[in-house]
């Protein structure tokens, strides 16, 4: 998902381990653009702060997709209207060229080519916000599509400050020894092309070869010991929700037919004819969809 390819770059530094925030500019209400050193690379991200937040507000980190960028993902996929409503705030970080390094499966880009450490990025954005601003730390939350979604679930393998993550159109790549035990809830389109879903290699730019989605939930019911999941289907939307101890809960959502895409985004013909995306589907409204799940699953 993108609007363009970013043209030019930064220079690696010797060091992709590091990192320091940056003396920055209060996070005032509204979206304000932010930055901080990591692995000696300037690396950016967007807060957006509503208007009203309670004494101990959520936090949703929502990562774009593979040529996808922060001001992107806020402006087409509708995140800060629901952080308005619901009193919470997002931060919308930038992949380093327009992508993430996903700890394996040769993707993406050359975040993954160059070793960047967006785990160590992500997590110290998440620390310079909850300097900032009241957040709670039992409510902090990863999203994503595509590329970002992958990234959410290797948040969730490398970390342990999340306490639920919405990936959307990903699987999982790498390994995962010691994921951290949260509630998860993907979405994922049967056409999808991109990240097929029943695995193997996707025809898309990034040529994503992972396993099936239906095996990665399965895994993260395992890791979370949930029961077995009570399955629905509404029309072309199936949901299977497993209930796991400490009131965690692994969800799949399958739309039959939906391709590579963020249910309810603004669609984006561009992204569409140069990366072989797919119109939102409007079977449901992924965003609303991914937060009351969050909003009802705390740490």
């Amino acid at each position: 998902m993108f609007l363009r390819i970013a043209v030019g770059g930064l220079i690696l530094a010797s060091s992709l381990t590091g990192c320091q925030a940056r003396p920055t500019s209060a996070m005032p209400v509204g979206s304000s653009d932010h930055t901080l050193s990591s692995g000696g690379l300037t690396r950016s991200y967007i807060v957006y702060r509503p208007a009203r937040l309670p004494a101990r507000a959520p936090l949703v980190v929502m990562m774009h997709g593979g040529f996808g960028s922060a001001a992107q993902a806020e402006k087409f996929y509708h995140w800060d209207q629901e952080a308005a409503t619901g009193h919470f705030i997002v931060a919308y970080p930038d992949g380093y060229h327009r992508a993430w390094n996903v700890d394996g499966g040769g993707c993406c880009g050359l975040p993954a080519r160059s070793g960047v450490n967006d785990v160590v990025f992500i997590t110290a954005m998440v620390k310079a916000i909850e300097r900032a601003l009241p957040v709670d730390p039992r409510r902090v939350y990863a999203t994503g599509i595509s590329n970002g979604g992958i990234m959410a679930y290797t948040l969730a393998c490398r970390t342990k400050i999340f306490a639920a993550i919405g990936p959307d159109s990903a699987t999982l790549l790498g390994t995962c020894p010691h994921p951290a035990p949260v509630s998860v809830i993907a979405i994922h389109g049967t056409a999808d092309h991109n990240i097929p879903y029943n695995g193997g290699e996707g025809d898309g730019p990034g040529h994503i070869d992972g396993p099936s989605v239906p095996s990665v939930n399965a895994a993260w019911r395992r890791t979370d010991h949930c029961a077995v999941p009570t399955v629905t289907t509404v029309r072309t939307v199936t949901t299977s929700v497993a209930q796991c101890p400490a009131g965690r809960t692994v969800e799949l959502i399958t739309i039959a037919g939906a391709g590579h895409q963020w249910p309810g985004a603004t669609p984006n013909p561009i992204a569409e004819r140069l990366l072989h995306t797919d119109p939102p589907s409007k079977a449901l409204n992924a965003t609303k969809v991914i937060w009351q799940f969050f909003a009802t699953h705390p740490r």
